[in-house]
């Protein structure tokens, strides 16, 4: 993978949602690991219209269970085991 946007406060989304647009629009290959208060940028309308872009968005389960009122979770669910991996796989991670 090209990029990884690893999302840790929710006042990223906008942020997140301009770089992935961008990146799709470029072709890149990109994915999202939103962790802490950053699950709830899935709550931002252009945000998660851009993050259909992404080959593979995931939420820390435990973040998403704290912050997010145990309900659906629209994405894939993961742990910082998975977060690591992605990290392992792209070639640039931007943290915000």
């Amino acid at each position: 993978m090209d990029v990884l946007l690893h999302i840790t406060t929710a006042e990223a989304a906008r942020i997140a949602a301009g770089l992935g647009r961008a990146l799709t629009s470029q072709e890149a290959s990109w994915s999202c690991f939103l962790t802490n208060d950053g699950v709830k940028a899935l709550d931002d309308a252009d945000f998660a219209a851009a993050s259909a872009g992404a080959a593979r968005v995931v939420v820390c389960e435990h973040s998403w269970d704290h912050h997010m009122d145990s309900r659906a979770c629209p994405v894939e669910q993961g742990s910082q085991t998975v977060n690591s991996a992605l990290v392992a796989e792209a070639a640039r991670v931007v943290s915000l």
